[in-house]
């Protein structure tokens, strides 16, 4: 088990003033996060005590934030209410049986050093997907923020039922809503370390109970049980355990990708290793706390990992320190929050949402990142026009698909040299050398069953658009850093068939090392011939002058 104070107890004074901000910064954010998943506030408070308990003891990182998180929040209550009414017991019951099913999954990834499949996830179909959460938190909040009642049922479905009751707003909850809103936004401009949302909720709670503003119909939080959370092992059905596994695992994956994504962001050491794996099971372990307290899933956080680098946190004991006062809050405290109303919790909560909707994101991918603009927007479409867990696995779906197809259809090349040197380099619209009767064609992607077929066929079509008659092909491999059983047989054939043609075949540059081993053991270089395999392009042209001169 990791230190939790490796050798930062001289910086305790400095963890505890950094624990007070980030508890300032969390505690309401945790209460509107409770309400995103359709559980009790006090629920909110249990679920950051077992992250930053969780990380603590089996983490690594020093700064890293864990607790409820409205990223993963909307995601497994869509899933959840298709099984059980949100508030209900069974509803509660089954949030605490999903988080130590994510946390199972969690804890399981690390053991066997998993953190890659974070990778699995492409920027743009993140970005994209993220949108797709926060425009679901936004129409799920504005029934609170203009007082008026729930909105149930599908994305479409809620907007029209908003739409009916807009005649019904309540002024004075849509003017709390946008009061926090627009504090939190501007103090999050100003600095990150404010805590706006605190501050705001501190104003409207005052003001709702000096004017009695529930008279008017302003819902409010009411008085928290300041009660002590019981361990029990949440019990399901079978049947609903099987139905919650493929949420649990999409849940379990954005974790991961959201944790990789705040190890990358905030490394505890700028040029030390980076236990991702690790760090995973820290957040698995605060899963499995989290449901055995009346809690559901947690997630690292990266805005209030943010809020513990820059208030200058140097140990996990900042988390700590913050549960210290969310407890004190919850059992000494609990009448002050009786008077917050509803409408404040929905516009941190639209907060957070324009937060995770990254439009600069998007813009920069506009402009660099060509046609994959349309990744993001059709993972936003699929998140928004299916219900919530169905468009996350057709995100992620989309994301490896889009993978798949970059290496199943990659790019193929014909090479010449570049003038005055013996490099051989694409073209890319500027003069090259070509030697007459030589073709330089290279491969750029591993070799195997997915796109050999394709490969010879792109090389196929490259010698029927030549210049002059090929007598010599070169295949500059110094892009395969892979051969499978599949590529190396379609390789064999390949070289067979050109040479029933008359057409000589070379290989250059086969530099990786797996790639080359598996040439050896696949026969392909024995195809080729050990007078054919060179290290440069330049050796095997040298070769074909000679054999041809």
């Amino acid at each position: 088990m990791p230190s939790l104070w490796p050798a930062e107890l001289n910086g305790l004074p400095r963890d505890a003033l950094a624990g007070l901000l980030l508890a300032a910064i969390a505690i309401p954010e945790q209460l509107a996060t409770a309400r995103l998943a359709g559980m009790p506030p006090e629920a909110g408070l249990f679920t950051f005590a077992a992250g930053a308990i969780g990380f603590a003891l089996f983490g690594t990182n020093r700064f890293l934030s864990a607790g409820a998180d409205s990223t993963i929040a909307p995601i497994f209550a869509g899933g959840l209410a298709a099984l059980a009414a949100a508030g209900s017991p069974r509803y509660a019951a089954l949030a605490g049986l999903l988080s130590i099913m994510v946390g199972a999954v969690l804890i399981c990834s690390a053991a066997l050093r998993a953190g890659w499949v974070a990778d699995l996830l492409s920027i743009p179909v993140t970005t994209g997907f993220m949108a797709g959460i926060a425009i679901h938190i936004i129409i799920g909040q504005l029934p609170s923020v203009l007082g008026v009642p729930d909105a149930h049922g599908t994305l479409a479905s809620q907007c029209l039922q908003v739409w009916r009751h807009l005649p019904e707003t309540n002024l004075y909850a849509l003017g709390i809503g946008c009061f926090v809103l627009a504090v939190t936004q501007a103090t999050e401009r100003v600095s990150k370390r404010l805590p706006g949302a605190l501050l705001a909720l501190a104003v409207v709670a005052g003001a709702t109970a000096a004017l009695h503003l529930e008279k008017h119909g302003v819902g409010v939080l009411g008085v928290l049980p300041a009660t002590v959370p019981r361990i029990a092992l949440p019990a399901a059905p079978l049947d609903d355990v099987l139905r919650m596994s493929p949420l649990a695992l999409i849940v379990a994956l954005v974790c991961m990708m959201q944790t990789a994504a705040v190890l990358r962001a905030y490394p505890s050491h700028p040029d030390g290793p980076r236990h991702v794996s690790r760090d995973f099971g820290g957040i698995g372990v605060g899963c499995i706390l989290s449901g055995l307290i009346g809690g559901f899933a947690v997630n690292a956080s990266p805005p209030r990992t943010a809020v513990v680098v820059s208030a200058g946190g140097g140990s996990r004991a900042v988390s700590l320190v913050a549960v210290v006062l969310a407890a004190a809050l919850l059992f000494g405290g609990g009448e002050l929050l009786a008077a917050v109303p509803h409408a404040a919790l929905g516009g941190i909560l639209i907060a957070v949402a324009l937060r995770i909707f990254r439009l600069n994101e998007m813009v920069g991918i506009a402009r660099r990142g060509g046609s994959e603009i349309w990744l993001v927007a059709a993972s936003t479409l699929l998140v928004v026009g299916l219900p919530i867990e169905t468009g996350m696995l057709a995100s992620i779906v989309l994301s490896l698909l889009n993978s798949f197809y970059a290496v199943a259809r990659p790019l193929c090349e014909e090479l010449a040299r570049a003038p005055g040197t013996t490099i051989w380099w694409p073209p890319q619209g500027e003069p090259g050398e070509h030697e007459p009767g030589l073709l330089v064609f290279a491969p750029a992607a591993p070799l195997n069953f997915t796109n050999a077929s394709f490969v010879r066929g792109q090389l196929a079509a490259t010698i029927e658009r030549a210049r002059t008659p090929v007598r010599m092909v070169v295949i500059e491999a110094s892009g395969v850093t892979d051969i499978d059983y599949t590529g190396a047989a379609v390789l064999r054939q390949m070289v067979e068939a050109l040479r029933a043609k008359g057409i000589q075949v070379a290989l250059a540059r086969l530099s990786a090392e797996r790639a080359y081993e598996q040439a050896v053991r696949t026969g392909v270089l024995e195809a080729f011939g050990p007078k054919r395999v060179f290290r440069s392009v330049e050796d095997a042209v040298r070769s074909f002058k000679a054999s041809s001169g």
